[in-house]
């Protein structure tokens, strides 16, 4: 697969101003070549931007007017000979000019491939490769430094110092093992090894205190707007988008399917889910609906419970209030522009808002901030995990540093200690992409886009 020369559309696809089409692999020049007049893309400098134009070799045909990027290897994003060329941004032009290219001999890249061949060639590693995806779909500032900061290897070098700590323990401990008649070796007893690996696990624990933040700032909270029918959900969902984003009327039970939109509020992003409202209903289809609110709600990471402060509370808000007991969860006092009837001295702590008088939102967006303390986050260290997938890898590696850190306080050989060490850095390389295998990589690239 790496032999071949891959080409693919690496802008979005749609009318613009410019398209780019990428071409990585051997062949690129050639190719390319075959379609391009202007000056000699094979003697032309590397990391030079070339005028001319694309034409169809068959028919002689001119196609468009075209600047043609040459990027020799290694100094590429690939590693490889990489030609990008930037054509008119039509979508018949763009299809046309990479029709070409594959038949005179290129391949259609397959999602992420570019990516995918970046890292196998070694110019990335796999955190840095998954980082590229984070820039694409960051929705905040923060999230994207923070995607940024992956990419750049901050991220890669805290693995790597720790991966490094674990490897000095692995080798003086096999060095005793396998040359124990060696007077000039430190002998790896317990004793030696359990402080240095406390150390370790310090470490790490201190890098996974960090990693909910993280993932916070890189994927957003999924919030869940629930309440009765008519309590105002849908109002609130548009007051906090600034856009009529649902469809607001007096007559309960509108909502009855999830309607979706994301907002951000001082660097935090919201996943933002309005709910059908929830109430006992013999209408089947609002009834399909109740039932997802209710598993929105087990699903979702912040709830926003509202409740009418002009009517007594209902047996159905009641189960709310119990349903929502044990969640991250804001209540929302709603219609406070009319005359109080709910029961305030049941109800643990609130925000008094008025969709009305569009009032109490800014109260709602403070308090969110200060639930998930991320005031101050623009002015502190953005090394942070965030990737699902690496927190899973560093929980593991804790796990093993444990169960080692365990077996040396129970006095166990340090020869089967070392089996649990280097577990842990094994799972820490599964991170970078050192300890991974063939179908982890095809799922990861399969998620990006054609062209990146």
């Amino acid at each position: 697969m790496l032999q071949d020369t891959i080409a693919g559309i690496a802008t979005a696809m749609g009318e613009g101003a410019i398209s780019i089409i990428r071409v990585s692999g051997d062949d690129s020049i050639s190719i390319v070549s075959k379609l391009f007049r202007g000056k000699n893309l094979a003697t032309v400098p590397s990391h030079t931007i070339n005028y001319g134009y694309i034409y169809d070799p068959e028919t002689n045909k001119k196609i468009d007017e075209v600047l043609v990027s040459v990027m020799r290897a290694p100094k590429t994003f690939t590693a490889e000979d990489v030609i990008e060329i930037n054509c008119h941004g039509g979508i018949l032009v763009t299809n046309k000019i990479l029709e070409l290219l594959l038949v005179a001999g290129a391949r259609i890249a397959e999602p992420g491939e570019f990516t995918k061949r970046a890292f196998l060639n070694g110019r990335i590693d796999l955190a840095q490769a998954e980082s590229i995806m984070d820039i694409i779909h960051a929705k905040s500032e923060q999230s994207l430094a923070l995607a940024l900061n992956g990419l750049d290897g901050r991220v890669s070098r805290l693995i790597k110092e720790m991966r490094e700590e674990i490897l000095n323990i692995v080798a003086n401990i096999e060095v005793n093992i396998d040359y124990p008649e060696y007077d000039d070796v430190e002998e790896m007893t317990n004793d030696l090894l359990l402080p240095r690996s406390i150390e370790i696990h310090e470490k790490m624990l201190k890098l996974l205190d960090t990693a909910q933040t993280g993932k916070i700032l890189r994927d957003g909270i999924k919030t869940a707007i629930i309440g009765r029918p008519n309590v105002g959900k849908s109002s609130l969902l548009n007051q906090l988008m600034r856009e009529e984003k649902a469809i607001v009327t007096n007559i309960a039970g509108t909502t009855r399917d999830t309607v979706e939109g994301y907002i951000n509020i001082g660097g935090l992003t919201l996943n933002l889910i309005d709910t059908a409202g929830i109430r006992e209903t013999q209408d089947i289809v609002e009834a399909i609906g109740v039932e997802k609110s209710k598993k929105l709600i087990d699903e979702a990471e912040l709830v926003l419970l509202v409740l009418n402060n002009n009517e007594a509370l209902t047996p159905d808000d009641r189960e709310l209030l119990n349903l929502t007991a044990n969640k991250n969860r804001i209540i929302i006092l709603n219609k406070t522009d009319l005359e109080t009837r709910i029961e305030i001295d049941e109800l643990p702590s609130f925000v008094e808002t008025s969709m009305v008088l569009e009032r109490g939102i800014e109260v709602l967006e403070d308090t969110i901030k200060k639930m998930f303390e991320i005031g101050d986050i623009g002015s502190t260290d953005m090394t942070y995990l965030s990737n699902a997938r690496h927190i899973a890898k560093l929980k593991q590696a804790i796990t093993s540093i444990e169960d080692a850190i365990n077996a040396m306080n129970l006095g166990m050989l340090v020869d089967m200690v070392e089996i649990d060490i280097k577990n842990a850095w094994y799972s820490l390389g599964e991170i970078l992409g050192e300890e991974i295998g063939d179908s982890l990589l095809d799922e990861l690239f399969s998620k990006f886009c054609l062209g990146k």
